[in-house]
């Protein structure tokens, strides 16, 4: 089979409250709005990182995020350090977010890349994490990859 080449273009995830989302993934998270529509049953927001689409919001839902159905398990934040990984983690605490794991922690028991996992104001899990720099830290599930929200 030949290769597509294919990779994320973006994600789009449903909400139930658009105003509440945007200050969430603008205000903590540092995304633009890059687009918005506000036609009632209709409601949507294109958010983005230096002009490029990143993420849209949805509000097609009137309950919380589940985890006991099939649908998106986690949505996951590339940065380039540990340090950018705690400037978030600030923000995030400033906002009374809900955490999965104390602090900065690694993807697995010696691992070097890790970071912070939480929930947004849906409850929709997400992380923020780092190639390396958490080397140091322990993992809070011995026996599982930290991502799996265990």
């Amino acid at each position: 089979m030949a290769r597509t080449g294919m990779k994320t273009g973006h994600v789009g995830l449903n909400v139930t409250d658009i105003a509440r989302s945007l200050d969430f993934y603008g205000r903590v998270l540092g995304f633009e709005v890059l687009g918005r529509g506000e036609e009632r049953g209709r409601e949507f927001a294109f958010l983005g990182q230096d002009g490029q689409l990143v993420l849209t919001l949805w509000r097609q839902s009137t309950d919380r995020f589940r985890t006991d159905t099939a649908g998106l398990h986690h949505l996951a934040f590339q940065v380039e350090t540990v340090d950018e990984v705690r400037a978030v983690e600030a923000r995030l605490l400033d906002a009374a977010v809900e955490f999965a794991y104390d602090g900065v922690v690694p993807h697995g028991e010696g691992a070097s890349s890790g970071g912070v996992f939480f929930h947004d104001p849906d409850g929709i899990r997400l992380e923020i994490y780092t190639p390396t720099g958490a080397e140091d830290a322990e993992a809070p599930v011995a026996a599982a990859p930290t991502c799996g929200f265990f």
